[in-house]
């Protein structure tokens, strides 16, 4: 059995935790994907870069209104798809190569590790097997797609996950979204831009339920003219026919050439036996960590979206510097902060959030205020004609300190930075909105009007 002073499971952030400071250190990478993790390589980076594509693809769906007559005409998908993987799959391919080749003190294993005893992970690797042990271990081995259990369906051709769809080989002309979260708006915006059908189907009665109550209203509303969505709407069964798959639903049969399951994500604790070593669980299968990422297991650390509810890959960076840290300062552990944990969707309009909900907020007895700015009441409103999009504060009337923002429409990913900025540094709203300059007429100017319409005492 080779004996290593860490070894680290999984190379999404985690991979970051070891720089010069462990050169010391005889270090075992286990990677059973693809290095570099979700993020990199079937997640949030090639799936901006289709969305920016996308964007720009549906822009002249949305000249008309300005006065411009432009036409979309066709998008080359093979190239798009090769553009964007041209640039993904060398870094991949390159971080494997570094890690291996330029550390003598760094062994990586392209394979399945499973724990088959205290600190004890048996690695496959091509059908060999091999049991390493470390006193020290990271588990930062991710998740993946979670699959829809409908009679018919894992059997069919031409159904995918947020993990292949990107690499398909043409558009279908038609497609079938399962799910009403950030995968399905992300990817019902990029496919229906490129000029696929879309239908979007959702079993509970609003997409995007994890935002604020009017924010999932606002979306689910825009959402429904654009796309065929079915609230309310379950799947019983899927069969081949001649042209593709049909579905049989709570809403009738549907009949399309691909289908998209965006569920959600599940963590990968499954595959790596953990409870062998003595790590705990929670309910759902991720591992359970304290606000150090140390597991009940002495030595054992984890983060990501093995342990972690926010599935976010900031916070996954975030975890990996505590992580750095704590390995090397055992005697003077930092925390990890979860406080303020922003998100954003990248579908049209662009959804973000900071902080509370109303529906939070009530739920846990919080006194708060609100106030709300539309896009339409601004003056860079105005040069874009956005009738939509709007920007709603919750403050605590006794501080002014920002509880939560809540953002849909354009740059809405930006624009909630400063929110965020405020909300970690204790700035309260008064003073953001009256102590500095803002720009005019740009498009921050959404949030000064909506800290200025938040009733607290000058």
């Amino acid at each position: 059995m080779r004996t290593f002073d860490l070894v680290i499971i999984g190379t999404g952030s985690a991979n970051s935790i070891v720089n010069e400071r462990f050169a010391d250190w005889n270090v075992a990478f286990v990677e059973a994907g693809k290095f570099g993790g979700t993020c990199l390589n079937m997640g949030c980076i090639p799936t901006k870069m289709f969305v920016h594509t996308a964007e720009v693809a549906y822009t002249p769906s949305e000249a008309a209104r300005l006065g411009v007559d432009e036409t979309f005409n066709a998008v080359d998908w093979p190239a798009v798809r090769d553009r964007i993987f041209g640039r993904i799959d060398p870094i991949e391919a390159g971080g494997r190569e570094w890690r291996a080749t330029n550390s003598p003190n760094q062994t990586v294993f392209a394979g399945e590790g499973r724990f088959t005893g205290p600190k004890q992970l048996t690695v496959t690797v091509d059908s060999v097997e091999e049991t390493i042990t470390a006193p020290k271990f990271v588990i930062a081995a991710g998740g993946r797609p979670q699959l829809l259990e409908v009679e018919g369906l894992a059997e069919l051709p031409g159904v995918y996950t947020s993990d292949t769809v990107m690499r398909i080989d043409e558009l279908p002309s038609r497609m079938v979204i399962v799910g009403a979260g950030f995968i399905a708006a992300e990817f019902a915006h990029v496919f229906s831009s490129f000029g696929v059908e879309v239908t979007v189907l959702c079993r509970s009665e609003a997409m995007l339920r994890a935002q604020d109550d009017d924010v999932s209203a606002r979306f689910t509303e825009l959402a429904q003219e654009r796309w065929d969505v079915r609230l309310n709407t379950q799947i019983s069964k899927a069969e081949q026919i001649d042209d593709g798959i049909r579905l049989h639903t709570t809403s009738g049969a549907i009949d399309t050439e691909l289908v998209l399951v965006a569920i959600g994500r599940v963590p990968n604790t499954d595959r790596l036996n953990p409870e062998a070593t003595g790590v705990e669980l929670h309910p759902d299968g991720r591992i359970k960590v304290d606000e150090h990422q140390r597991t009940n297991v002495e030595g054992i650390f984890a983060l990501g979206d093995i342990s972690s509810d926010y599935q976010l890959k900031h916070v996954a960076n975030h975890e990996a510097r505590v992580v750095h840290h704590n390995l090397l300062h055992p005697d003077s552990p930092k925390a990890s902060d979860h406080r303020f944990v922003p998100e954003a969707v990248f579908t049209h309009p662009q959804v973000a959030k900071v902080g509370l909900t109303e529906r939070e907020a009530r739920e846990r007895g919080i006194n708060f205020i609100t106030a709300t700015q539309d896009y339409a009441d601004i003056a860079y409103g105005w040069a874009m004609e956005d009738t939509t999009g709007f920007l709603k504060l919750l403050a605590d009337p006794d501080t002014g300190q920002l509880l939560g923002a809540h953002i849909i429409g354009p740059q809405a990913s930006t624009l909630i930075q400063p929110l965020i900025q405020a909300m970690s540094f204790g700035l309260p709203a008064r003073k953001m909105a009256t102590d500095q300059y803002w720009i005019h007429p740009a498009m921050p100017e959404l949030v000064e009007n909506a800290l200025l319409k938040l009733d607290l005492p000058h």
